[in-house]
């Protein structure tokens, strides 16, 4: 973990103004004045695959913004299941109920290898009493989320099940080459996707028997698109 002091993630020390993801993250619009207003540090974590940035019910003291990786938010279901809610990708916000409530309402764990920013809730209701611009970003952020998450559910939790895969497959499409899709375990798509492992994989493996897809490493996680038309039937 390293800390970045408000001066140094203005002024660059860590790179902060050049960051690949600015225009996509919550800062993007603040200027140098708003960030005088940050009087705690921010956090420039790293976490490996399978690792928690927070537990549901936990104390919500921080948002995270996401900058390279996936994340996915886990639900615990009322009979004890573990349901993935929502997939974070590089640009994303997590935790955002931090600023609203006193404990998460999900897990966040991440899926690949992750960096990302932890930015104390203090910080953000400060800057958001003070600059309207965070303000507005905030709620363009908070809709965002919400949209997204009724559009990842709608995409992959309703028809067949191949209907269900096909949908996941173009869903986790690379932003910079389309043709390249990575894939998690088999049980967290089921998870996803509300299938059992075994179905998703009979699925995965008919799509490449069909040469809609054909797999990039040994591990079944990244895949070339082939065949887009195979994938939209």
């Amino acid at each position: 973990m390293i800390p970045i002091k408000t001066e140094s993630a203005w002024r660059g020390t860590s790179d902060c103004k050049a960051c690949g993801i600015r225009d996509m993250v919550l800062f993007a619009d603040l200027n140098e004045h708003d960030f005088g207003l940050i009087h705690a540090p921010i956090d420039d974590l790293s976490f490996q695959e399978g690792d928690s940035l927070y537990h549901e019910g936990a104390e919500a003291t921080s948002i995270y913004t996401l900058r390279t990786g996936v994340l996915k938010l886990v639900r615990v279901t009322a009979d004890g299941r573990q349901r993935i809610v929502r997939i974070l990708r590089p640009g994303d916000v997590a935790g955002m109920e931090a600023l609203a409530t006193d404990r998460y309402g999900t897990e966040a764990v991440a899926l690949t290898q992750a960096t990302l920013c932890r930015i104390p809730a203090e910080v953000i209701h400060r800057l958001s009493q003070n600059s309207p611009r965070l303000h507005m970003r905030l709620l363009q952020k908070w809709q965002q989320a919400l949209k997204e998450a009724d559009d990842w559910l709608a995409a992959i939790n309703f028809g067949t099940a191949r209907r269900r895969v096909s949908n996941f497959v173009l869903k986790m499409r690379h932003s910079t080459d389309p043709l390249v899709t990575t894939l998690f375990s088999r049980e967290d798509m089921g998870a996803m996707m509300d299938l059992k492992l075994e179905t998703v994989s009979r699925e995965i493996s008919a799509l490449v028997k069909a040469r809609a897809i054909e797999p990039l490493d040994r591990q079944g996680r990244r895949y070339r698109i082939l065949d887009e038309t195979l994938l939209t039937v």
